[in-house]
């Protein structure tokens, strides 16, 4: 699939198929890509730690359950203090940002791309 061809992946073809110029579907995926990140930055700072989701939640004075639904891409609940209650049992600080948005088209994800792999090396960051 690497062979320089831009844009003739499955998910570029569906991207534009399907998403590119519709802005509530854009909104969608970007809310789903953020929850990913959020859900994802959780689960790798908590395993690099060797911590259990038990332990975890125990630090942070919550149950196992939450910090499992936490690291759910699909969980919408994220609250700031909670976030927050996790960073510091992490020793981490949490940060926050807003930005414009990228003026590139959507189906250009080259920076988001690696993200996945690699939060616990990175400042842990919400959305984009």
């Amino acid at each position: 699939m690497s062979g320089g061809k831009t844009g003739s992946d499955a998910a570029s073809i569906l991207h534009r198929r399907y998403v590119k110029g519709e802005p509530a579907r854009e909104a969608s995926i970007e809310k789903e890509r953020v929850n990913a990140r959020v859900a994802t930055m959780i689960y790798c700072l908590r395993t690099e730690a060797n911590l259990t989701q038990k332990e975890l939640a125990d630090l942070v004075g919550t149950k196992q359950s939450a910090i499992s639904r936490l690291e759910d891409a699909d969980y919408e609940g994220h609250s700031l203090s909670m976030l927050n209650r996790i960073a510091e049992a992490l020793k981490r600080r949490l940060v926050v940002e807003m930005a414009v948005p990228d003026p590139r088209p959507s189906d250009s994800n080259s920076e988001t791309a690696g993200r996945g792999n690699n939060h616990a090396t990175r400042r842990p960051r919400i959305g984009s």
